[in-house]
């Protein structure tokens, strides 16, 4: 079997996490990985049997050996990246979101379209194995019609408030998993959004003009209603739940903990606490996700999460910014790009 060769484009935590993943694949093997502080990437790089490093993406685009990458370097340079590497005919992994610009997002798409490549975007959550059950169980019609959609996601800590200022907020960099989530678990796509946010737990991020509270309620195409609940701090570690209700019963995901141990003695019942961060509870979904991707390309088979959706994720989270500055709520078909 022709093995597929892979160019890595970012070394930081995403970007090493996606590579530590990769080499297990047999059919995969890793040429060049490009980051801005290649000496701080080169031990690292050759601990894990990848012999070139570069400072410069480019040397990856120009490489003909090289049939795929990775994006995950900043935001900011997702779409000229996509853009080139559709151009020179590679297929594209990139991490979420595409770009914090709607116009520069269906730039990329369309740049994808004309060259014929694949597009897969990071979110990773669609391949954790609890919401791959809910979205086959509501797809199924195991719960009848979709009413309600509940969806939890809560932080264990703040991220640094650099990453605040550059990250296009809670709505882009936290929220945007969940307005996926929201329209994969429903196969329906989300028609309004209205958003109540607070500053609640750091006034630096409140200075940062960002919020690090919210309640995010959604109207969906086929008529069901969605309240996603966001925190960046939830003392007690990572905490990730979705519930669908229909007319015919209910669906639900609870959290992952380190075990599913439960001790019960006359003081009280006592479980584990849970997984404290994403890199825990998504180890297994970022392995299938990769897993997906290369497979859609050895096999031309169609990809599980693709341009499109990020790009409706990224217009959701367009929505719920335009609805905690006015308090309204905010059709989707209305958002200017």
């Amino acid at each position: 079997m022709k093995k597929l060769t892979i160019g890595i484009i970012g070394a930081g935590r995403i970007g090493r996490l996606h590579a530590e993943n990769i080499i297990h694949i047999p059919q995969v093997r890793i040429k060049t990985i490009s980051d801005l502080f290649v000496d701080s990437v080169k031990d690292w790089a050759c601990q894990i049997g990848v012999e070139n490093v570069a400072t410069n993406y480019e040397d990856i685009l120009n490489d003909d050996e090289i049939d795929a990458i990775f994006i995950c370097s900043p935001t900011d340079t997702h779409v000229p990246i996509i853009q080139r590497a559709a151009e020179v005919g590679k297929h594209i992994f990139c991490e979420k979101p595409i770009s914090f610009s709607i116009q520069e997002t269906k730039a990329a798409l369309e740049a994808v379209e004309k060259a014929g490549v694949k597009l897969q975007v990071g979110f990773n959550r669609r391949f954790d194995r609890n919401f791959v059950k809910i979205q086959e169980v509501v797809k199924n019609g195991l719960i009848g019609e979709v009413h309600i959609v509940k969806i939890t996601s809560r932080d264990p800590e703040p991220p640094p408030i650099e990453y605040i200022k550059s990250s296009g907020g809670l709505f882009f960099d936290m929220s945007i998993h969940d307005f996926d989530m929201a329209r994969y678990v429903t196969g329906s796509e989300v028609t309004e959004v209205y958003v109540q946010g607070a500053n609640l737990i750091d006034p630096a991020i409140g200075d940062a003009e960002d919020i690090d509270t919210a309640v995010i309620t959604l109207k969906f195409a086929n008529g069901a209603i969605g309240v996603i609940d966001n925190s960046r701090k939830a003392v007690y570690g990572y905490d990730q739940r979705v519930e669908v209700f229909g007319s015919k019963g209910s669906i639900m995901a609870e959290n992952d903990h380190l075990t599913n141990v439960e001790i019960s003695t006359e003081e009280g019942v006592y479980k584990d606490k849970l997984k404290y961060f994403f890199l825990e509870r998504y180890k297994e979904a970022y392995i299938r996700e990769t897993y997906a991707f290369i497979d859609s390309i050895l096999h031309n088979k169609p990809l599980c999460c693709t341009g499109n959706d990020g790009l409706q994720a990224e217009l959701i989270a367009r929505a719920a910014q335009e609805s905690l500055k006015t308090g309204k709520p905010v059709k989707i078909e209305y958002i200017k790009i």
